[in-house]
Formats: structure tokens, sequence, C-alpha cells
């Protein structure tokens, strides 16, 4: 698996963790992280919402292949469905 580049805020209760559990605590938050954080799940969890003709996009392909485009244009809104 390669190796992500990111910044992770962890906050642990214990503070008698020693280096080696934690380091094996960010291999698996990570490795979690990796699995879960693809295009079908942000597919999934987002939609856009289109002014111009005033629908709301929530189709895989649409919202795919807005998210891909340089620049979003306007009055387009992607939005998190929480």
């Amino acid at each position: 698996m390669k190796a992500c580049n990111r910044d992770l805020l962890v906050l642990v209760k214990d503070e008698h963790m020693n280096e080696k559990s934690m380091e094996r605590e960010l291999e698996q938050l990570n490795d979690l992280l990796f699995h879960f954080e693809t295009i079908e799940t942000f597919c999934t969890a987002h939609e856009v919402f289109d002014i111009n003709r005033h629908k709301t996009l929530f189709k895989r392909d649409s919202i795919q292949k807005i998210v891909r485009q340089k620049e979003l244009k306007p009055f387009f809104f992607i939005c998190n469905k929480n």
C-alpha cells in the first residue's frame, strides 16, 4: 500500500500509550481512510445543486463528471448530505 502524505490530529485518552502502539493505531487509521475515501463513497455522501436548471443531481456518474472538472461552473454547488 502506498503511504499517504496527510496530516492527522489524533487525540488519545491513554497517556501511557507507547510509541509502537501509537504507530500501529495510526497505520490502522490510515488503512481505514484509504479504503473509505473513494469517489464512490464521496458521491454517496454528496449531491450537486444546479441552480441554472433548478435540479439536484444525485447520480454517481453526474457527480463524478462535475467533481473531476478543473473549475466548477457558476451556480453549481457541491453539498454534503449530512
